[in-house]
């Protein structure tokens, strides 16, 4: 006797149910490979970019410091524009110029930025006012705010501002770029007042992340502010504080554009030459290419034996 099957009939108990039919197999292979071609293709513009912008010219510098060029004509010379260039006594001028102000901007410019953060994290109100004052000089053209200070605040005569408030509060006034002595804590001074709203909006979003128990312990222990600072926000705060020092150290030491405006250069005396203006006068105005290459290349390597010593002290204190 045959059994004919029914639409929409009850299946028997135990009876599995039929599969649907299978589709085209998806392969995972091909979607990874998707993938992964889509994320190099998004990363290839900026592998291009370093490439043509920062490797080649690094790699082609050190190149060029071994050879020298003349009518056109290259040829390998070994280490002599290493010892050309340390046989001039402008090398070590600029050195001692560039390692000075790196130790002022350390004091001054390190420091004012973390303590005006701690300033405008206690205000309550007009906070975000206050944030874009202090961060309105990065936005202007370095050249620009150099050229205010030059012509405005440096002013040797009394018409200058800070010769102004010198002379209201009765203290001698200044020569500022025109005294040798004077050349370093004006660049110093211009330099912070440049680029330090970077760091205080950086430290005012390391302190905001600080938990407010801590504070409040602290207060209940009897402790002051200057105590607080250095038991509860230094400690909280210790990551950043490295992370700027190394960048604030790498950065002044690149010292440029303040020589080449505020002190036409090499300065009075020769107070205001740097390492990287060093470099540029090789390379434009002695059309010493090579040299140039050179003077680069050891300031490089000062640079990365600083990193990695910084690095390797950070490595053991975590």
């Amino acid at each position: 006797m045959a059994i004919t099957t029914v639409p929409g009939a009850v299946r028997a108990p135990g009876r599995p149910a039929p599969s649907p039919p299978a589709g085209p197999p998806r392969s995972s292979l091909g979607r990874k490979v998707r993938d992964n071609l889509t994320g190099h293709a998004f990363l290839l513009g900026a592998v291009l970019c370093f490439a043509v912008f920062s490797w080649y010219p690094m790699v082609r510098g050190v190149v060029m410091s071994f050879q020298r060029t003349r009518r056109g004509e290259t040829t390998w010379v070994g280490w002599d524009n290493y010892l050309q260039i340390l046989d001039d006594p402008s090398f070590w001028t600029a050195w001692q110029n560039t390692f000075y102000f790196t130790a002022l901007a350390l004091v001054l410019g390190y420091a004012v930025p973390f303590f005006v953060a701690i300033l405008l994290n206690e205000f309550r109100h007009a906070r975000g006012y206050l944030r874009i004052l202090v961060y309105l000089p990065v936005m202007l053209p370095p050249a620009s705010a150099l050229f205010l200070f030059k012509f405005y605040a440096y002013d040797p005569s009394d018409a200058g501002l800070f010769n102004a408030i010198l002379k209201a509060f009765g203290l001698p006034t200044s020569q500022w770029m025109q005294s040798p002595e004077m050349t370093m804590p004006a660049m110093v001074i211009a330099s912070t007042w440049m680029n330090m709203g970077s760091a205080v909006l950086i430290y005012l979003a390391a302190l905001q992340n600080i938990p407010g128990e801590l504070y409040e312990a602290a207060e209940l222990d009897g402790a002051g502010i200057w105590r607080r600072i250095m038991h509860v926000t230094i400690p909280q705060t210790r990551l950043i504080l490295a992370l700027l020092a190394m960048l604030q150290i790498v950065a002044t030491m690149q010292l440029f554009i303040e020589p080449l405006i505020l002190a036409n250069g090499a300065g009075a005396e020769d107070s205001a030459t740097s390492v990287a203006y060093l470099i540029y006068q090789h390379g434009f105005f002695q059309n010493d290419l090579n040299g140039a290459a050179a003077l680069g290349v050891i300031m490089l390597v000062v640079l990365a034996g600083f990193s990695a010593v910084y690095l390797r002290l950070t490595a053991r204190q975590d």
